[in-house]
């Protein structure tokens, strides 16, 4: 539910902050992964790449938890569990030059691979605690 993503908690997500997503493993075990992080006034964005551990693991089971820590200041932080609600290719490449230019200060994203195919994981927040992050 988007009304338990107070103000700060929604900075932390807009801002140049790293999160860190865990998704659920065929084992049941947890897998996290350190990324960039967005959000779109009603869901957290992440982008990531086809053929990775995430999508995977995302469509077999939607359940996710992430965390972010505001930089410079490791004790304001908001964690947030929820469900993967749309996998999608439309805006992908768009929104991974704008979270370049977020994270590095670059128009487009430099680290792109030869038919690497970006998607947006759109994460619909369930749970929402935080400290420091008003």
């Amino acid at each position: 539910m988007a009304g338990q993503m107070r103000e700060g908690v929604r900075k932390l997500f807009e801002e140049a902050n790293i999160g860190h997503l865990a998704t659920v493993m065929p084992d049941g075990s947890p897998q996290v992964t350190p990324l960039w992080v967005d959000f779109d006034g009603e869901h957290i964005l992440v982008n990531t790449a086809e053929g990775r551990q995430k999508p995977r693991n995302i469509r077999r089971d939607p359940r996710v938890a992430i965390s972010v820590t505001r930089e410079g200041s490791p004790f304001t932080y908001a964690q947030v569990r929820g469900r993967v609600v749309e996998v999608t290719r439309e805006g992908a490449e768009e929104h991974i030059d704008r979270l370049a230019k977020k994270y590095l200060g670059r128009d487009k994203y430099p680290w792109r691979q030869p038919g690497e195919q970006r998607i947006i994981l759109r994460i619909a927040p369930e749970r929402v605690s935080s400290m420091g992050a008003g």
